[in-house]
């Protein structure tokens, strides 16, 4: 595929497909060429702002001869349909978390979209972070020797709404995917989980049967340990952390800040501004890096972005959360199988 600007769907109009669709048209490589959601209407305002053409049929604009790729962001129930219906055409997708929350689906997909060659990725932002790269960079290099610990934390600054939880398959399919996605970016060889999760706060977990507390410890084939820790609430703000452990030394990731400003006077010493708020702005960046990444994988070039496999190892790692955190025992996984 040559250089030309590659003409890009955008499937959902939500809260990240807005943002999706602000990268797409700021992107040198990419155009917005087609905008599909059911709501039209939301189809359409989206459209009018980048030139490009609106629909609620995704057939239509895959029919359309006008798509070098596909980014799907829309509810996660529709993924697997829409993710069949691109890798038939032979579109490239870009498919946000999680591929599916049944995992009999997502291996009923997996023949269709690693025998195709149509490039797919899945969007696990967090792995464009700079400093996550960095520090994983930094940690292949031998900075800290042999990895031992492994430490995440990951708080969201206020719940979502009861509608969200019944739809998005509680918090370890949800929130925590994330962070299992960054634990194998890490350290790839899970094959131990154990979690626990509480109702501490939050009405919509308990109306859910949900968490909206929880801990994760994970353990890799060679006795590396893993830890993450969630929180549906943060009073500090989006609270993005981890540490890596190991006997030469220790890398650790901060959180970002809205102000690199510090005050000092008589009372106190060094006071900065808050954490930024949430995930639109922690990871604005790292957005912009995965769709430059996709754009690379679409021309057949080297790239970073996530697998069918790794979305794959992340909902069975979630599943395996939730047994553990359901039946109070520790979970074998094998994410080569």
């Amino acid at each position: 595929m040559t250089n030309a600007q590659l003409r890009i769907g955008l499937i959902g109009t939500g809260r990240i497909g807005k943002v999706h669709a602000v990268n797409i048209a700021a992107l040198p490589e990419t155009t917005l060429t087609w905008v599909i959601d059911p709501y039209v209407a939301g189809a359409e305002a989206i459209a009018e702002e980048n030139g490009a053409r609106a629909t609620g049929d995704p057939d239509e604009a895959f029919a359309s001869g006008e798509l070098d790729a596909v980014v799907i962001a829309s509810p996660t129930s529709t993924h697997a349909d829409l993710i069949k219906k691109a890798i038939e055409a032979g579109i490239p997708v870009l498919c946000e978390k999680p591929i599916d929350l049944d995992i009999a689906r997502v291996d009923e997909l997996a023949p269709l979209v690693e025998n195709s060659g149509v490039p797919f990725a899945v969007g696990f932002n967090r792995r464009f972070d700079r400093d996550f790269s960095l520090a994983r960079e930094r940690l292949i290099a031998g900075e800290v020797g042999d990895l031992e610990q492994l430490s995440i934390i990951s708080r969201d600054p206020a719940p979502p709404s009861v509608e969200n939880l019944r739809t998005t398959g509680g918090m370890f399919r949800d929130q925590t995917i994330h962070d299992f996605d960054m634990a194998r970016y890490f350290a790839p060889d899970i094959v131990e989980v154990f979690a626990t999760g509480s109702q501490l706060f939050d009405d919509g977990a308990k109306e859910t049967s949900d968490f909206d507390t929880a801990m994760v410890t994970m353990r890799t084939s060679t006795g590396v340990q893993i830890s993450i820790t969630n929180s549906r609430h943060s009073a500090i703000g989006y609270d993005q952390r981890i540490e890596i452990f190991g006997g030469q030394g220790m890398l650790e990731v901060g959180n970002a800040g809205t102000s690199l400003v510090s005050y000092s006077n008589a009372t106190a010493v060094k006071t900065t501004s808050p954490y930024q708020h949430f995930f639109l702005e922690r990871y604005s960046d790292a957005y912009v890096e995965e769709l430059r990444e996709f754009c690379q994988l679409v021309r057949g070039e080297e790239s970073r972005c996530s697998s069918f496999a790794d979305g794959r190892a992340a909902l069975i790692l979630a599943n395996a959360a939730q047994t553990s955190a359901a039946e109070g025992r520790v979970v074998q996984v094998d994410l080569t199988a």
